[in-house]
């Protein structure tokens, strides 16, 4: 990469991932609230990348590449973001026991000659059924507090998943290999 690559985030996860595939990057997280217009989960998320990775981009030199993401777990169509406490951990973890959901994230990489690029991923998790003991010993690791949906794929919870469809990075919080080649693409054009 020709410029500073920048992560627009605070999630640990997103900064272990993007080191995994070999990233060199600085991490400067996004102040920009998250405000949303959208209503489709593909578009609520690619709207709340696109605002933190231009929140950052503002303070940013030319020729450094902002990455924004976010990311949302859909059960019915209903989007469940972090839990405001143990009983919402706990209602949210209920609301998946059992069934499948979807996790979108959606990924904005721009830089401040206007160049930019926006998706989604969106990837199917399936949840075995979750006894009421196993709901309160996963809330009390405290693991589920700062995770949209109450649940960290790659934590405790991996004994409950029975299933994924599609891209396990992405329910981690960064679909990786999208993500690099967008930007081995990016290097290539400039």
């Amino acid at each position: 990469m020709k410029g500073r690559l920048i992560l627009a985030s605070q999630s640990p996860r997103r900064r272990e991932l993007m080191a995994l595939a070999g990233l060199s990057f600085d991490v400067r997280p996004s102040g920009d609230p998250e405000i949303v217009t959208e209503n489709e989960p593909a578009r609520i998320v690619q709207e709340l990348a696109r605002a933190k990775a231009h929140d950052v981009l503002a303070g940013a030199q030319d020729g450094d590449i902002v990455i924004g993401a976010d990311t949302i777990v859909v059960q019915d169509g209903k989007v469940l973001g972090k839990p405001s406490d143990p009983e919402d951990a706990h209602r949210m973890l209920a609301r998946l026991s059992g069934r499948t959901h979807q996790v979108f994230t959606g990924v904005c990489v721009c830089e401040k000659a206007g160049k930019e690029t926006v998706f989604a991923e969106e990837t199917c998790v399936s949840v075995c059924p979750l006894t009421e003991e196993e709901i309160g010993a996963y809330i009390a690791t405290g693991e589920p507090m700062d995770k949209a949906g109450a649940y960290g794929v790659q934590g405790a919870f991996c004994r409950y998943v029975d299933r994924i469809d599609g891209d396990y990075y992405n329910v981690v919080g960064l679909p990786v290999a999208r993500l690099y080649h967008v930007l081995r693409d990016w290097d290539r054009h400039e």
